[in-house]
């Protein structure tokens, strides 16, 4: 009988040392054979730990420098090598020199989703699960918080004391999701709680009940005995939700809760890339190194 595309892939993981990582947004029948599935900040974790020689990423590019950054004695290929996220080539070096040169006791502050190269010129890094642990526990007064504007604004609300500045890069998806989507909503599901990422625009965060990265509105969901919920995040993190909770009801607020990039990464070409191996994630050793620090500091900070 001939095995079928799942059969293959859980062969060639253990005949080419492979292990599988999904972000959320993927694919739900993706998420199903990865072994490790979460956030940007769980996956970064995962990555310094995983003892598999090679990492097949599923996700956007970022996250594939990202591991390999952490992981530079180790093969990481994308599931996809055009899956990319457009938040993240929304801020520039010189952007940032520019911000350095107006402020002492500066910390650039980068979120994941961002380039390698713009990592090399950012004093720490940060998820949305560890933003406002992380920026709480720095010591610079002033923050340039890049490239998302919507996060960063959600962060300078937690974190009142540090002087923010703000940055107009943007979730294309998370911008999408508008007050007025979440309202006729709320109209036809007066019941339901609402559970918002901190990408969202702040309109959206003041009209929800629980504003989370997407591991945390699982858990609040999983946790809660609310039965229905409105979910502003990208659609991709429903199959996790009905695979933890099958008694709740989850719906989304608008038509446009869609990242094209992430969905790229389907069954077939994780089969395709696992079977090749070959498109593996390239960094300069001097852009490594540079990126390392921000990734690291990020992991230190967010443990303290």
């Amino acid at each position: 009988m001939e095995e079928t595309v799942r059969e293959k892939i859980e062969r060639l993981k253990k005949e080419k040392d492979v292990v599988i990582l999904a972000h959320y947004y993927v694919d739900g029948e993706v998420q199903a054979l990865a072994d490790y599935v979460g956030d940007s900040f769980y996956l970064s974790k995962v990555a310094t730990k995983v003892t598999q020689q090679n990492i097949l990423f599923c996700g956007v590019q970022f996250m594939g420098e990202s591991a390999k950054i952490l992981n530079p004695e180790k093969n990481v290929v994308m599931a996809d090598d055009f899956a990319d996220c457009p938040m993240a080539h929304m801020v520039t070096k010189e952007k940032i020199a520019e911000v350095r040169a107006q402020y002492d006791d500066l910390a650039v502050v980068c979120y994941v989703n961002s380039t390698a190269e713009i990592k090399t010129v950012s004093d720490v890094c940060v998820t949305s699960s560890n933003a406002v642990k992380v920026v709480k526990n720095i010591e610079a007064k002033n923050i340039f918080f890049v490239p998302d504007n919507n996060l960063g604004r959600y962060v300078s609300k937690m974190v009142p004391e540090k002087n923010f500045i703000f940055h107009d890069g943007f979730c294309h998806v998370h911008k999408s999701i508008l007050a007025e989507n979440v309202k006729a909503a709320k109209e036809v599901h007066p019941e339901a709680l609402v559970l918002t990422h901190p990408e969202c625009t702040q309109d959206v965060v003041e009209m929800s009940d629980f504003v989370g990265s997407t591991s945390e509105i699982i858990d609040y969901a999983t946790n809660s005995d609310h039965k229905v919920f409105l979910i502003c995040t990208e659609m991709g993190v429903f199959y996790e939700l009905q695979q933890k909770n099958p008694d709740k009801k989850f719906f989304s607020v608008g038509h446009r809760q869609f990242c094209p990039n992430m969905k790229k990464v389907t069954l077939d070409k994780v089969e395709s890339a696992i079977e090749r191996m070959d498109s593996f994630v390239e960094l300069s050793e001097e852009t490594i190194e540079k990126a390392a620090v921000p990734l690291k500091r990020m992991l230190e900070l967010a443990a303290k």
